[in-house]
């Protein structure tokens, strides 16, 4: 069943991780904005990585994280590649 509330705090979790993400990476980021989008993915990201390796009780804002850092890395590799 659809909760508007897990939407919410999934957002902000992943808003937040997004941001810490981009502190994190120095230099590596989006800016503000394209981090914060950058959270928002990394935390289905990091989700689904965690869920591979079976850590599926991990906090949502430890994979949400951990999905933004590897997303930005990701992204820096393809961008910087050109």
């Amino acid at each position: 069943m659809y909760d508007p509330m897990n939407t919410f705090w999934f957002l902000l979790i992943g808003l937040f991780a997004g941001w810490l993400a981009g502190r994190i990476m120095k230099g590596k980021g989006f800016g503000l904005a394209g981090n914060l989008i950058v959270g928002v993915i990394g935390a289905l990201l990091g989700g689904f990585l965690f869920s591979l390796i079976g850590l599926k009780s991990v906090s949502t804002f430890l994979a949400a994280l951990v999905g933004a850092i590897v997303l930005i890395w990701l992204i820096g590799l393809i961008r910087f590649k050109k």
